[in-house]
């Protein structure tokens, strides 16, 4: 920072709360003096800070892993500082190579776009999107000359690249690497410069890209931004990162009762984790909810239930989580069939394969799947277990096919 600026009592108060604030989950600020002195101009001059988050549309779905850094980006938000939401439309057809152990397959334009729209529209279902200005990279990396690519490469060594464990590890097991991989964290960062970022937001796992901006910003003759980095959040696993490659995740943009469902299968020892970093729940109910726990005042399924109720509430409203949790209670806690199954008109063999039944009522996304789900016992037709994936199944009007513990289809047989 390079002007001293001095706060009244009542605007150091204010700056006080929004640090504090600001911190809550936050694993670690770079460098946290100047973090401070960041909030403490905004205060002071009434100027919002701009809080970068960059999102390369790699993947259509949004998890609740990726909310994490969403909520913090609301934070910011609340106090009027300006969110910047970047899509890589051009670092995304390359894809961030942190954390892969292989290249990543290079995205067609149509893809990312695709991609793109639908990561605006279910990050709104966290921020206010009419109140976040939306960037897209390929505004200024197209433009780029040979020259000035050259010039960007050149604040970096590939010895300092391949500190990177990722790189690092498929260096050394002799694991191909791209040149084209090592220019994404210049890119991000040379982001950053484009659009005079103060803060920039990611996971923990984005540490490296985070500080490429600091050090370009500073090449370039900018001010340096802060890196606030967030953990990464366990899946439904419990112990791999939240992915839906993993199928351990929750999707912000799935049905009501599979959210709910879903949640609660979270492990009990993740639930205060989710609270904290998932949901916009006050950090002083979070901490009673802690000890209450601790004491045996709660019961773990209960507080978990009520995770499940604020995720559906959430992302599609208060009357979806009550019905979620009523179709819960129903089907789960008094093992009776939900009274309002989905139905199908069947207009099929009247004797067909199990596996294709599944596949045909869009239960199962392939044969194969369809295969796994039965041998894993996980299929029911009119309340009875499917063992053998070569069963024949008579279709009868009324009858009812069960996929998992949330999936129901009740088959209409016309004369």
């Amino acid at each position: 920072m390079s002007e001293e600026i001095t706060a009244t009592p009542e605007q150091e108060k204010e700056i006080d709360r929004q640090v504090q604030a600001l911190q809550r989950g936050v694993v670690e600020i770079v460098p946290e003096d100047a973090f401070r002195e960041k909030i403490k101009k905004a205060v002071v001059t009434g100027q919002p800070l701009k809080i970068k988050l960059g999102m390369d549309p790699s993947a259509p779905d949004v998890h609740v892993g990726h909310t994490v850094v969403l909520h913090k980006l609301r934070q910011f938000q609340e106090f009027g500082h300006e969110i910047q939401m970047l899509i890589g439309d051009f670092t995304g057809k390359i894809g961030d190579p942190s954390g892969r152990s292989e290249t990543r397959k290079v995205l067609t334009s149509e893809q990312v776009a695709e991609n793109a729209q639908t990561y605006v529209e279910q990050y709104g279902k966290v921020l206010d999107m009419d109140k976040a200005t939306l960037y897209y990279n390929s505004e200024w990396l197209s433009q780029l000359m040979f020259e000035d690519v050259l010039k960007l490469a050149g604040n970096l060594t590939v010895a300092r690249m391949l500190e990177r464990e990722d790189f690092h590890n498929r260096y050394t097991s002799n694991q191909p690497i791209s040149v084209h991989e090592f220019f994404y964290p210049l890119m991000q960062g040379y982001d950053s410069i484009a659009m005079d970022t103060d803060i920039e937001v990611g996971g923990t796992d984005q540490t490296f890209n985070l500080l490429m901006g600091r050090q370009l910003q500073e090449a370039y003759g900018h001010e340096k931004q802060v890196a606030l980095t967030l953990p990464l959040i366990e899946g439904l696993d419990g112990e791999r990162k939240m992915s839906k490659s993993l199928d351990n995740y929750i999707g912000v943009d799935e049905e009501p009762n599979e959210i709910f469902g879903k949640a609660m299968s979270i492990p009990d020892d993740l639930m205060i984790k989710y609270y904290k970093l998932a949901t916009d729940v006050p950090l002083a109910d979070i901490d009673q909810l802690e000890k209450d726990l601790a004491d045996g005042t709660v019961h773990p399924r209960n507080t978990k239930q009520r995770l499940a109720h604020k995720f559906v509430a959430m992302y599609h409203g208060e009357k979806e989580a009550d019905d979620a949790q009523r179709y819960f209670q129903t089907v789960f806690r008094e093992r009776a069939l939900p009274k309002d199954i989905p139905e199908v008109e069947w207009k099929g063999q009247a004797t067909v394969p199990v596996i294709n039944l599944l596949v045909e009522l869009d239960m199962q996304p392939s044969k194969g799947e369809a295969r796994k789900m039965i041998q894993n016992g996980g299929v029911k037709i009119n309340e009875e277990k499917v063992n053998d994936i070569k069963t024949e199944v008579d279709v009868e009007d009324g009858m009812i096919v069960q996929v998992g513990k949330r999936k129901f289809t009740k088959l209409t047989v016309s004369e």
